[in-house]
């Protein structure tokens, strides 16, 4: 498994990193939709399992996505404010209440509401690209370290579940010290990375609006990202699946490598439209 693993990080660094460093739009909006066309499939197949019609409503999804991206009509605003409203009105509290019952109409608005979430992440991604690829990556690792440290953080203090009846593994003493690292590490780029760590997200937003407001800001993403993982992990244990698939060896899906980023990219579109 850690060969399979490696290997498939190895050819996704290989795909990402020169559209990354070349900075080319067009290769990067080529590889957002094909990611994209591939979430979708994984969200239909996760809340409605066994469905044949999940590549059909993936295609169309993905069609939307390109033409949106294409012709230039991504309101970052709406599907950040959109995506935002979603999360803090139905997804976050279904992990307290729960999840409609599979083949339940109230189930096939979900779907599609978590669509519109996924449409709205990756509208971000492609917004926050055309900043700057340095400023997209900022935001991601934000979420990476929170996970980093969380992981280790569990593994070395964890006693009090998070959310045992959805993920048992995860800890309130893992939650707090991913969000400690976050702090940590973003703190020192700004105070110590000099012109190399300017245009990331933590820079330009304590330069916007100070330090008090930036600590706030990322308690608030660690925050977000902790639900958006535990969201797809309660749509993958209702719909009894251990990975949204197997598209990335090693890794699971698509969802499971940004199920945490879904709620924080907008984030981040919406309070660095402002900057």
């Amino acid at each position: 498994m850690l060969k399979t693993r490696v290997i498939t990080a190895i050819v996704l660094l290989a795909v990402l990193l020169p559209v990354l460093y070349f900075n080319n739009f067009t290769a990067f909006a080529v590889v957002a939709t094909v990611f994209f066309g591939a979430a979708v499939w994984e969200c239909v197949r996760l809340f409605n399992p066994g469905t044949g019609s999940a590549h059909i409503i993936a295609l169309v999804w993905t069609a939307v996505f390109a033409v949106s991206v294409l012709t230039g009509h991504l309101n970052a605003a709406f599907w950040a404010a959109l995506s935002l409203a979603l999360w803090i009105a139905r997804f976050t509290p279904s992990l307290k209440f729960g999840l409609p019952p599979l083949g339940s109409p109230s189930n096939t608005l979900l779907s599609l509401v978590y669509g519109f979430a996924i449409f709205g992440c990756f509208v971000a991604i492609v917004v926050l690209f055309s900043s700057s690829p340095l400023y997209l990556l900022s935001v991601m690792a934000i979420v990476w370290v929170a996970d980093i440290g969380a992981y280790f953080s569990g593994k070395a203090f964890g006693k009090r579940k998070l959310a045992p009846s959805i993920s048992p593994g995860k800890s309130w003493e893992g939650a707090i010290g991913g969000g400690i690292a976050v702090l940590v590490l973003a703190s020192l780029s700004v105070a110590y990375g000099g012109a190399a760590f300017a245009g990331t997200f933590a820079a330009r937003v304590q330069r916007g609006y100070g330090w008090p407001a930036l600590l706030a800001i990322l308690v608030l993403m660690v925050a977000a990202s902790i639900v958006g993982d535990l969201f797809e992990s309660q749509l993958k244990r209702r719909a009894g699946m251990k990975d949204s698939s197997k598209l990335l060896p090693g890794h699971g899906g698509v969802l499971d490598r940004i199920d945490a980023l879904i709620p924080v990219l907008p984030l981040a579109a919406l309070i660095g439209s402002r900057l």
